[in-house]
């Protein structure tokens, strides 16, 4: 074994290590404090010395908001990952085609006009938002740049949208500013499964095409001389990426800065290489999100996107600081 798949093994065993600590603090703290073997009792088979209720607070509250947690930080940060390494942009993340603000009018209108299906609203207008930015840089040369210019285009005018359903939502304004922070309160086993199901096939895909996208983030002309397939694998990625993190964004509302700061710490560890990245990107986003809600969670219910914004804006100025000051 070389010294760097050794250092790479630690990593992420340290990776997994901090996840499952993170996993298990918040399935044990709480207005019920358990002990954690209480915790795992619980999880793996009937325990005589749990109350009702104890068994109903872990496996029915607690168990689906952590795995809602770990399967959106883990679909975000992937989705970074992928769309910084095939837009050969370091400020790529998730919403830089526009998803969020796809998401956030879809949810607005549904709020405003008093539709019951928020949650479906959200996820058909980030995919109208994909579609639309992915016509405007076909028509305008299909570039990495027009990618870009489109999803900040799109961002522009649907946002104004979201505005304009603000001021006419009268006293429905406070669901449509609480859905756009970003929340795991009342996550079900469904938003979960919708997460990592999404979180799982662009992980799969990106795996998949490791070498590919190594070549693609060298730049276009590098990757025709490789025999890399750009304009298929591009495209088909970027599709994939969107979709996880509209099904996110569907569930939960609008998280920034996790496919931004979760990439970014895992390329300053493991590399360029995509295939360690993905997977770091994987874990590293889904025990940063789960430790995000746990500390929403203990400072009074507060939304999980205002913890991230909080926590990620600084990182990202010292990472950006940090790059420009190497030359990276």
């Amino acid at each position: 074994m070389t010294p760097r798949r050794s250092g790479q093994r630690v990593i992420f065993a340290g990776l997994l290590l901090l996840l499952g600590g993170a996993a298990l603090w918040r399935l044990a703290a709480g207005d019920m404090p358990l002990p954690p073997g209480r915790v795992f009792k619980i999880l793996l088979f009937p325990d005589p010395g749990a109350s009702p209720r104890e068994t109903a607070v872990v496996r029915l509250v607690r168990l689906p908001r952590l795995l809602a947690s770990m399967g959106a930080g883990a679909s975000l940060a992937v989705s970074g990952s992928v769309l910084q390494g095939v837009l050969g942009n370091p400020m790529a993340e998730p919403y830089t085609l526009g998803i969020a603000a796809g998401a956030a009018f879809g949810a607005s209108a549904a709020i405003t006009l008093g539709w019951a299906q928020v949650s479906a609203a959200a996820f058909a207008g980030a995919l109208a938002a994909l579609g639309l930015a992915l016509f405007l840089s076909w028509r305008s040369g299909g570039s990495r740049l027009s990618m870009i210019l489109s999803g900040i285009v799109v961002s522009s005018v649907l946002s104004a949208g979201v505005t304009l359903f603000k001021a006419l939502a009268d006293e429905r304004v406070s669901s449509i500013v609480l859905w756009l922070m970003g929340s795991f309160s009342g996550a079900t086993m469904r938003d979960a499964g919708a997460a990592w199901a999404g979180a799982a096939l662009l992980l799969g895909a990106g795996l998949w095409w490791g070498r590919e996208l190594d070549a693609i983030s060298l730049g276009e002309s590098r990757a025709v001389y490789l025999g890399v397939n750009e304009g298929r694998i591009r495209g088909a990625l970027l599709v994939l990426a969107s979709l996880s993190a509209a099904l996110t964004a569907a569930s939960f509302g609008i998280i920034g800065f996790v496919g931004l700061a979760g990439p970014h710490l895992a390329r300053m560890v493991l590399g360029p290489s995509h295939r360690p990245l993905l997977m770091a990107s994987f874990l590293g986003g889904a025990a940063l999100m789960t430790g995000a809600d746990g500390l929403a969670r203990q400072l009074g219910e507060l939304p999980a996107g205002v913890i991230t914004a909080l926590a990620g804006g600084p990182l990202f100025c010292w990472i950006l600081v940090r790059e420009r000051g190497t030359g990276q």
